[in-house]
């Protein structure tokens, strides 16, 4: 009898965390994008001028005259495209910058999600090839914007370069080890895959992996880096932001970039 009762105790408390389990599951699945993008929505204060297509502004920029290249960056997941103005201190003076806006975020409507973020960066990118037919046009993507940047490896008129700083290989498997107690595979809706993105793609890929990354921590750059055939790997201290307080020779745009105090065998 007593066998029974602690028989029954013990499927109650089993049903009850199976239940809490999967109450949590689904909280996640629901509220992932929330977790993941981070938008803000504040007056823009920046060295960048609005960027309009058809009266809209889908991002930030600073355009130079007859430029030698044109660089379209895809940003993190927090803050808004207009705080991006640090990037003009590792480019060239001679160069332009355009920095999508993602949608839900700035003053951008929509809301974030692959689908969405992924479709405004081709139309960017095909508006640049549009005003800048015998330029070239490179890509820059940085964390989680490295997803989208490495998307536009398929365009039928792909970017001359990528520069690729703080990246994953695939967001499943950063998802997957952050949060291993969890089906990922079952639960994730935004499925950014770099190293099936690049597969294929013929030009020049240059990958920052920072050394002291907590958030994509760096043997997802290396991963990514060994996965594309094309591609230099540049090891650069610090955590997952603090290349854009560095110095420039850290990180360097340029057709052929060059880097200091960065190894390029990432030991």
């Amino acid at each position: 009898m007593a066998q029974l009762w602690v028989r029954s105790k013990l499927r109650r408390a089993l049903f009850r965390c199976g239940l809490i389990y999967t109450g949590l599951c689904c909280v996640l699945f629901v509220t992932q994008r929330s977790l993941l993008f981070f938008p803000t929505h504040n007056p823009p204060a920046s060295r960048l001028d609005p960027w309009v297509i058809d009266g809209l502004t889908v991002g930030y920029s600073r355009s130079v005259a007859s430029p030698n290249v044109v660089w379209l960056m895809m940003h993190g997941n927090a803050g808004q495209a207009s705080d991006r103005d640090y990037v003009l201190g590792h480019l060239s003076d001679h160069d332009s910058l355009y920095v999508l806006e993602y949608p839900g975020y700035g003053d951008r409507s929509g809301s974030p999600s692959k689908t969405s973020i992924d479709a405004a960066a081709q139309q960017a990118f095909n508006e640049l090839r549009t005003i800048y037919p015998q330029k070239p046009v490179c890509v820059i993507g940085e964390s989680i914007g490295s997803g989208p940047a490495a998307m536009l490896a398929s365009s039928t008129q792909p970017p001359e370069k990528l520069v690729l700083i703080t990246p994953f290989d695939s967001l499943y498997r950063v998802a997957a080890r952050r949060f291993f107690f969890l089906p990922v595979w079952l639960l994730l809706l935004d499925r950014w895959d770099n190293m099936t993105a690049l597969r294929d793609y013929q030009g020049d890929v240059d990958i920052y992996g920072a050394q002291d990354d907590t958030i994509i921590p760096v043997h997802h750059a290396r991963s990514l880096a060994q996965a594309c055939k094309n591609a230099k790997f540049h090891l650069i201290p610090g955590g997952h932001n603090d290349w854009s307080f560095g110095k420039r020779g850290q990180v360097s745009f340029s057709r052929t970039s060059s880097v200091s105090h960065a190894n390029p065998d990432g030991k």
